[in-house]
């Protein structure tokens, strides 16, 4: 079975970019070289870039989720840590998030496994964040999800999800490298979402912006995403220009 293997990310300095990750984050090296909890998951790798990393709402790349079954602890340990994270609130029927922004402006996001309230009583290793975290998401923005959706089917992936945010003028679509299938064959049923956060496999998360004309593409900005490497190799994944199979 494939999975998304390695993310590359350009940073003015790659080497306090995998201080962060490793110090604030918990993350460690994992055999692929990259970064992140385990190699059944994506992993990060940083590389030098030249200019800084600015954002912008029509980038290609938005971010990264980090799931957790405790958000509030994970809030905890990285106040103490120095990290700059929101506080955790329950975002409309999608999740219980907060949201933290790394040394050159990359954002990573903290979901919990469970809607606010309904986490069932278990006991944690309070020693990890969070009690024990997973790169659950990479999400990326597309203007026509309608061109993107055969090639993620062609290479193998499987969809897992529909989450219309319409306040918001997006709707988020989920898929990955697995034979698993959502409690609900619906795909918007809302008890589909915390299941998304909770699987041990990193999902291809596909924002699909209303209005949006095109999506920025990586190979324009000097600083911010390289791209994303499957393994073992799949058919080539295009999501607009950019190329999903090596990085």
């Amino acid at each position: 079975m494939s999975k998304l293997h390695i993310l590359a990310l350009r940073a003015l300095r790659p080497d306090a970019q995998r201080g962060f990750y490793r110090r604030v984050l918990g993350m460690a090296t994992q055999d692929s070289g990259g970064l992140g909890y385990s190699d059944r998951e994506m992993n990060l790798r940083f590389v030098q870039s030249e200019t800084s990393y600015r954002p912008q709402p029509s980038d290609l790349y938005w971010k990264i989720a980090v799931s957790v079954p405790n958000i509030e602890l994970a809030y905890q340990q990285l106040v103490a840590r120095g990290a700059r994270v929101s506080v955790p609130h329950q975002f409309r029927d999608v999740g219980y998030l907060a949201h933290v922004t790394d040394p050159e402006g990359f954002t990573v996001e903290l979901i919990e496994h469970w809607f606010q309230g309904d986490r069932p009583s278990q006991s944690v290793d309070k020693t990890l964040l969070g009690g024990g975290p997973h790169i659950s998401l990479l999400t990326l923005r597309t203007a026509d999800i309608a061109s993107v959706e055969p090639d993620l089917l062609a290479a193998g992936m499987t969809p897992l999800g529909v989450q219309p945010v319409e306040p918001y003028g997006f709707t988020l679509y989920f898929y990955g490298f697995t034979q698993e299938t959502p409690p609900d064959p619906d795909l918007t049923a809302i008890e589909n979402r915390t299941w998304l956060y909770r699987r041990r496999y990193t999902v291809l998360e596909i924002q699909h912006v209303q209005g949006l004309d095109v999506e920025t593409h990586p190979l324009n900005q000097a600083g911010g995403f390289v791209g994303i490497s499957v393994h073992p190799s799949a058919p080539t994944i295009h999501v607009k220009r950019l190329r999903l199979g090596s990085v």
